[in-house]
């Protein structure tokens, strides 16, 4: 026996009021509220408060379709009303102008009064012409709320305009294209292919040109690839655009520093393909995964090229990008939050202190193996904070090389082994401390180091001496030629 339907008690529909009235009865927080939530629509508002004071005033002088009517309240005010909303805040009088509004036939609604109300007020996502109503019939409406936030961070910020595009073309689209799968296709590949990304990182004129090459073409995609930073590690970190890039792809793409809960943020009947680099262990060589990105999005696959941080620092976007363009594929890049940022918020590090280092490095610490000094070396010295990335097997190098060029090594240091995650590990101490990361077998996953003075305004609280592990400073090897 199945199990019966959850039935509703309020069914939701969405109320034609543009240029119609809708009277607010009220002088207080309540009626504001709901006066803001009503110059959103194009109804003609009136708010009927005849005790209102004067901030009050300003409030509702401030809200476009809104007028302030203080004269005093009688039924008759509320004639040819297409909705009333009772909101003075005082039960005796919000239940006179409810029995007002229904002896007229105008629908009403008492604010948190659920007993009294014809209908509720849901929590509205407003992506006009895009709406989306969240209705608890006044059980939750906190949790009505909390949804919409949820709801407003998934949708970007163009796709009320997407939709009022959809409009304008829907004729075109009609006439060019056959009913049926054609047009369905038609329509899923607008929505999320070339003219919804067009809208997000363009503006309409290339929206409208993508839209019209769609038509022409009766709906066939091509293929897309989208550099997407996975962030440091901690999905939480995750940007909005690429939590909603994971959840289009077809095909996601991705690196093994990506942790697992990251991927699994992607649609479930994606394909996933792990590519992944680590030191002295590639599955792919970098040319194999270059040809991979420009064969899927000649397939028509929506593609993810998920990397670990931010594609565009040490993430070799640069050599994808360059396949990709070469063969014609459209792709985007996707920004994320950089290891470096991960692990001076773990710190709580300011990277730029006023008065102390007003400029930042990223580096892999690798070319300090050359025989000449990096130009950034010199600007540590001169007072930079050094972000060193994939740095614990070069700790020495880079201890060796930056004192030998004069930066003392009293510096303060810190480390941060898996930035970002619940089992990430920080460590501080100076220059001259750092050459013991090299000889931690303990530490197995990305390690993080920042070298400069502003370090020495982190929080350490949480952290261990770099020190400690080898009992006191390891001797600096002072072979390495300058």
């Amino acid at each position: 026996m199945s199990k019966p339907i959850a039935r509703l008690n309020a069914f939701p529909v969405f109320l034609k009021v543009e240029g119609r009235r809708v009277v607010v009865v009220g002088a207080g927080d309540e009626a504001l509220a709901k006066a803001r939530l009503l110059a959103q629509s194009a109804a003609e508002v009136v708010v009927i408060a005849p005790r209102a004071g004067d901030v009050f005033g300003e409030a509702i002088a401030s809200l476009q379709g809104v007028t302030l009517d203080g004269g005093p309240y009688a039924p008759g005010r509320l004639a040819a009303a297409a909705l009333v909303f009772a909101a003075t805040g005082d039960e005796p009088t919000d239940r006179r102008v409810v029995a007002d509004a229904r002896r007229l036939g105008i629908p009403v609604n008492a604010v948190d009064r659920p007993d009294l109300c014809d209908f509720y007020t849901p929590a509205i996502v407003n992506r006009a012409p895009l709406a989306i109503a969240i209705g608890t019939e006044g059980a939750g409406p906190v949790f009505a709320q909390m949804l919409r936030a949820r709801i407003e961070a998934m949708l970007p910020p163009s796709i009320g305009r997407l939709a009022a595009l959809a409009d304008t073309l829907r004729s075109a689209a009609e006439r060019a294209i056959p009913r049926g799968p054609a047009r369905r296709a038609f329509w899923s590949a607008f929505f999320s292919g070339p003219p919804a990304r067009a809208l997000e990182t363009g503006g309409d004129g290339e929206a409208i040109v993508a839209a019209q090459r769609l038509i022409a073409e009766s709906g066939r995609v091509s293929g897309h690839v989208a550099l997407v930073g996975a962030g440091p590690g901690a999905e939480d970190l995750l940007t909005l655009r690429a939590h909603r890039l994971l959840m289009e792809a077809d095909v996601i793409v991705h690196d093994a520093l990506v942790p697992e809960a990251v991927v699994a943020m992607g649609r479930r009947d994606a394909e996933r393909l792990p590519v992944g680099k680590r030191k002295n262990c590639h599955s792919k060589t970098q040319a194999e995964i270059n040809a991979l990105l420009v064969r899927l999005g000649a397939e028509g696959r929506r593609v993810v090229r998920l990397k670990s941080g931010d594609p565009l620092v040490f993430g070799r976007a640069g050599e994808e990008m360059q396949a990709l363009r070469d063969a014609g594929i459209s792709y985007e890049v996707v920004p994320g939050v950089t290891s470096a940022l991960a692990a001076a918020a773990d710190f709580e590090l300011p990277l730029t202190l006023r008065g102390v280092s007003s400029s930042l490095v990223f580096t892999t610490g690798h070319d300090l193996k050359g025989r000449s000094l990096p130009d950034w070396a010199r600007l540590a010295i001169s007072g930079a904070t050094v972000a060193v990335y994939m740095g614990r097997s070069v700790a020495a190098d880079v201890a060796a090389r930056l004192i030998d060029a004069g930066l003392s090594p009293d510096t303060a240091v810190a480390v941060v082994e898996h930035a970002s995650l619940p089992q990430r590990r920080r460590f501080h101490g100076t220059l001259a401390d750092l050459p013991s990361l090299a000889s931690r077998a303990d530490l197995g996953g990305p390690v993080m180091t920042i070298i400069g003075d502003s370090v020495a305004g982190a929080n350490f609280a949480r952290s261990l001496p770099l020190a400690a592990h080898a009992g006191g400073s390891v001797p600096i090897d002072r072979g390495v030629e300058a």
